[in-house]
């Protein structure tokens, strides 16, 4: 059994692809095989001609915790610093596929899992979903996905999601444009579809086209900007908070 099939879902709808995580039991927190599946799913799915357009959807309870800190919590501080960039190569990737990607976000898009779906190009969320990104109360910067979300919402605002003082719900999200569209509890992957089908009905040329156009802007710098948050990332990360909340999750 291959590695996606173990994490990841692929089921096609017309021309719309369905890429659902299947860690439900930790949440949808992201580890390597998650990551790793998510990535051979989303390449596998860009090759295919049939393919219009792709829905990433957690399976219940949510859409993500974000990254396991049972998994990172037992790497040595260069496997995590790697592990984590890869996450923000998945992210970048997920900018440049020439396939639009809608995220279905029910009940909580955390940390990681925050910046997954801003990294998608069109977010669609339950309006009790819970947003925050908790990595600077965990001792550390926000590791990848920072210039997904200052393209929507600027660099003041993304800061201060970044402090996480507050939790937003999906109305308030989508007040400051970390969220495209909202909807009733449990309709997410229902709007994420619909959405997604409009898209798979339009002229696939100009759809690519209008994708690689604004992502040649949109992620302009993102590289550098992981590359930096990484750093950054790992020198908090031998600090004495840092250091506390990792040993929560050490076996």
């Amino acid at each position: 059994m291959s590695i996606e099939e173990k994490v990841v879902g692929i089921e096609m709808r017309g021309g719309v692809a369905m890429v659902t995580l299947l860690r439900s039991a930790r949440r949808n927190a992201m580890d390597q095989a998650l990551v790793d599946g998510v990535k051979d799913a989303l390449l596998k799915l860009d090759r295919d001609k049939d393919v219009g357009a792709i829905v990433l959807v957690g399976a219940a309870p949510g859409f993500s915790a974000g990254s396991d800190l049972k998994f990172i919590g037992n790497l040595d501080l260069e496997a995590m610093g790697r592990f984590e960039q890869e996450c923000g190569d998945l992210g970048r990737l997920m900018g440049f596929l020439e396939t639009p990607i809608v995220a279905a976000v029910e009940m909580f898009a955390v940390g990681g899992g925050f910046t997954l779906a801003t990294s998608c190009d069109i977010v669609v969320a339950g309006r009790g979903s819970q947003w925050s990104l908790p990595e600077v109360p965990h001792g550390w910067l926000t590791p990848w996905g920072i210039k997904s979300l200052v393209s929507r919402v600027g660099l003041v605002k993304a800061r201060q999601l970044c402090f996480c003082l507050e939790v937003l719900d999906g109305e308030a999200a989508r007040a400051i444009g970390v969220v495209d569209y909202c909807c009733d509890d449990g309709k997410a992957l229902e709007t994420a579809l619909s959405i997604a089908q409009k898209i798979a009905n339009l002229p696939r040329p100009a759809v690519r086209a209008t994708k690689r156009f604004f992502s040649n802007y949109m992620m302009e710098d993102a590289e550098a900007m992981d590359f930096e948050a990484n750093r950054l990332f790992l020198d908090n990360c031998r600090e004495t908070a840092a250091q506390q909340t990792l040993a929560k999750y050490r076996r």
